[in-house]
């Protein structure tokens, strides 16, 4: 049986960058009665709290929710009334200055470089570095269609490879690629959760949406964990509704 279930967040409990929508905010609250929930993903602490936090009915039991943005190096719980920090493992400065440097070459040599975009391309999440092909605020439309595949990334994600030894970087949303330091991935991230609720790994179970290699989920089956790879929102929904049955 187990005691916790771990989501991915854009591409399977929402769309890109999007608030979840009442349906899964229900499901989440279902789940929550019959065991923890925790959320982990690219995006910084802002957009956890756009997406799901501030989402979420008033009859769920938030503490029971682990969030853990830009990929399980921070970790936020709620606490006497609010969402506080647990901890945050952050970048020095002449690393991140090494990683945007890389990025602006890897662009150029591998030729990826979209006519529109919509805000800034890279963004310092702190305990990470994440690219967004099209820019931060590019239409759901519009990332969705440029690299479905992700084939583009897998070529951008290799020549950055060469250039960061020592990082991880892994492909994550519709049009990004997470940047951490070496080691640091969802496997990382679930670890550092196994040690912070006291809940074993294998009374753990992990969904998400890029579950092969590659993904940024891959890691979660790497690391020995259940795994459910979903399609899309839809799916997660059913899968929800069959877990909370099972548990209950």
């Amino acid at each position: 049986m187990k005691k916790l279930v771990a989501f991915d967040l854009d591409g399977t409990l929402a769309l890109s960058k999007q608030a979840i929508q009442a349906p899964m905010a229900n499901a989440l609250a279902d789940l929550l009665e019959v065991a923890h929930v925790a959320v982990i993903s690219g995006g910084d602490w802002p957009q956890f709290d756009k997406q799901v936090a501030s989402q979420l009915p008033e009859r769920a039991d938030r503490s029971k929710l682990w969030l853990m943005p830009t990929t399980g190096t921070k970790l936020y719980t709620f606490q006497r009334g609010k969402w506080s920090p647990v901890y945050a493992e952050l970048f020095d400065d002449a690393t991140k200055a090494k990683i945007l440097k890389a990025f602006d070459e890897s662009l150029e040599a591998t030729g990826f470089k979209p006519e529109q975009t919509w805000g800034e391309r890279i963004e310092d999440r702190g305990s990470q570095i994440t690219f967004s092909a099209l820019g931060q605020q590019a239409p759901l439309e519009e990332k969705e269609h440029w690299d479905p595949k992700f084939e583009k990334r897998k070529v951008i994600q290799a020549d950055l490879r060469q250039r960061l030894p020592g990082l991880s970087i892994n492909m994550g949303g519709a049009t990004s690629i997470d940047i951490t330091r070496e080691g640091v991935d969802k496997a990382y991230g679930l670890k550092r959760l196994r040690d912070e609720s006291g809940i074993a790994l294998d009374d753990m179970m992990f969904v998400g949406d890029a579950i092969f290699p590659g993904g940024n989920d891959y890691p979660a089956k790497e690391l020995g964990l259940d795994t459910v790879r979903v399609r899309d929102v839809e799916d997660t929904l059913t899968m929800i509704a069959t877990a909370v049955a099972c548990l209950k």
